[in-house]
């Protein structure tokens, strides 16, 4: 399975990108198994999202910058509001990156 690896780029993933960092300065980990584990979260995040995210959520929200290159499309909403079936966030500024999943077939 090919896999993007904007995931990394997440909370989590930078959280996880500095830990890996951190053990491999420290020679607990190798260099070797920090890519491993690298490429193993980006599967796992591809697979979760795709398999195990069945809630939807309806964007609202004024466009600031857009963006197409590479076959992957980035939007700036500014104001956003984010509403589901349970409940409604607002915020000011969010950054959307949307890439074809039939690239990762390939």
């Amino acid at each position: 399975m090919a896999t993007f690896e904007l995931y990394r780029r997440s909370t989590i993933g930078m959280c996880l990108t500095e830990t890996l960092d951190e053990m491999v300065s420290s020679g607990t980990l190798s260099p070797e198994l920090a890519i491993q584990v690298l490429v193993q979260f980006d599967k796992s995040m591809t697979d979760a999202l795709e398999n195990q995210v069945k809630s939807k959520v309806n964007i609202k929200g004024h466009l600031h910058t857009y963006r197409f290159c590479d076959n992957v499309w980035t939007f700036i909403l500014t104001d956003a509001q984010f509403k589901n079936d349970e409940t409604t966030e607002q915020v000011g500024k969010v950054k959307i990156v949307a890439c074809d999943s039939k690239l990762l077939s390939q």
